[in-house]
């Protein structure tokens, strides 16, 4: 058995797989217990999804949002980093399989968060491109801005067309704020740098299988979503699913076709797995049954949390809670006092989840909140998420940087560096093998 470079302990060891908003959240709230913390993520680095778009786009750097994992925990003296994928459990040994070495634990937290859902489409999971990675995210950026060059090669605005039809799927907060993203690179970005192509070749297309934008939403702020979208020149098309995409023709379920080379997916996540879990606890969208404390299905000494795990016990949310940041981070929270009051022989408290809300940006001056039973929309919902994205962001430095950015683009109409870092985008589906932990 290989061995990874851990140092050795008389401790109970905690170990954590994925430095998510979970994993991070548990981590720093186990800084003074009488345990040895383990962390493994695939990356050193925790990344703030929320605005990966922003990144895919060029409004903001990829080093704004991402901040190192030794950094956040460079205090931590009771805390152990390592970057390693892991592989499988053996979990009556109480052994993990990574990368790096087999890892004994005497508690184990799956952390893992969760990828994009192509809900078993091979040919849109070949050809779509998903958003759950730094990586997808850049190289979104470097494909986007290739098509625009690529452009202004071709006179027949016919194969013109396809190149600059940017389609997402996918209604949800992710989706409006990629969308909203879209067309303000059409109206501000594309004069300015492309004035050679007339801006009516490029259109952005919104799937949305359901009935309405932002599903979890009330309907009066879904309605007002989908108004702003439309100012915005964004064509957003409800009731409608996408039934086939060969990477030049995206075939919908009302028979309706569009031609275009930039299909980016939204429509859904699942949660990422290890092998080694007995079958009847892994559901078909990849998360793992959990009881009200967090732990695994069947496993007192293992516990799932975030958008890996799935807690049906809260009648407000029948079918598990949604798989959104806040869910992680009071899971991880609670599972920290938890793991405390079993070192203690105390009762363990279940876990209730707090809704603080919900927000998503549609472009300049507008966005949506629904904070408690307080609706906003327009310039101070805008203004709100602004805030409270701001303050979520790790490190002083990502939020002055973000800050700064925000200032000046407000004022310049101006977006970030727009280079193409790599060339051949073509490679970019291979992508999605990098997403997760």
């Amino acid at each position: 058995m290989i061995q990874p470079n851990i140092p050795a302990t008389t401790k109970p060891r905690v170990v954590i797989v994925g430095g998510g908003f979970g994993g991070v959240n548990l981590a720093k709230q186990l800084k003074h217990a009488p345990v040895q913390v383990v962390l493994l993520d695939r990356n050193n680095y925790h990344l703030f999804q929320p605005l990966l778009y922003q990144v895919s786009t060029a409004g903001l750097e990829p080093d704004s949002i991402a901040f190192p994992l030794r950094g956040i925990f460079r205090k931590q003296k009771n805390l152990v980093f390592r970057m390693a994928e892991v592989t499988g459990i053996r979990a009556t040994e109480n052994i993990l399989e990574t990368g790096i070495g087999e890892i004994s634990y005497d508690y184990l937290v799956f952390a893992t968060g969760s990828n994009t859902n192509f809900f078993g489409n091979k040919n849109i999971e070949e050809h779509a491109i998903g958003m759950k990675s730094l990586i997808e995210a850049v190289q979104i950026r470097n494909y986007v801005i290739k098509q625009f060059e690529e452009s202004l090669l071709l006179k027949d605005p016919e194969e013109i067309r396809p190149k600059l039809n940017f389609v997402m799927v996918g209604g949800g907060p992710t989706g409006v704020e990629l969308a909203g993203a879209f067309a303000e690179l059409r109206k501000y970005i594309m004069p300015k740098d492309y004035p050679d192509l007339p801006q009516d070749l490029m259109n952005i297309y919104l799937i949305e299988a359901g009935p309405r934008l932002l599903a979890s939403f009330s309907e009066k702020t879904s309605e007002k979503t989908l108004k702003g979208l439309q100012e915005l020149g964004v064509r957003v098309m409800c009731n409608t699913g996408v039934k086939e995409y060969d990477g030049s023709i995206v075939t919908l379920s009302n028979g309706q076709q569009i031609k275009s080379q930039s299909l980016l997916w939204s429509a859904g996540v699942k949660g990422v797995p290890l092998t080694g879990l007995p079958q009847d606890i892994l559901l078909p969208n990849g998360r793992i049954l959990v009881n009200e404390f967090n732990q695994v299905k069947g496993y007192t000494n293992v516990f799932a949390i975030g958008d890996i795990a799935q807690m049906t016990n809260d009648p407000r949310f029948p079918k598990g809670y949604p798989m959104v940041a806040q869910v992680a981070i009071q899971q991880g929270q609670n599972l920290a006092s938890n793991i405390r009051h079993i070192l203690e022989n105390k009762p363990l408290k279940g876990f209730y989840y707090k809704d603080l809300g919900s927000m998503a940006t549609i472009g300049r001056n507008r966005a949506v909140a629904e904070i408690s039973n307080i609706r906003l929309s327009g310039y101070l919902a805008w203004i709100v998420w602004m805030i409270v994205h701001l303050m979520s962001l790790l490190g002083f430095r990502n939020k002055l940087v973000v800050f700064i950015n925000w200032f000046y683009r407000y004022f310049t109409y101006e977006r970030g560096t727009r280079i193409i870092i790599k060339r051949g985008a073509a490679n970019i589906v291979k992508l999605r093998q990098t997403v997760g932990v």
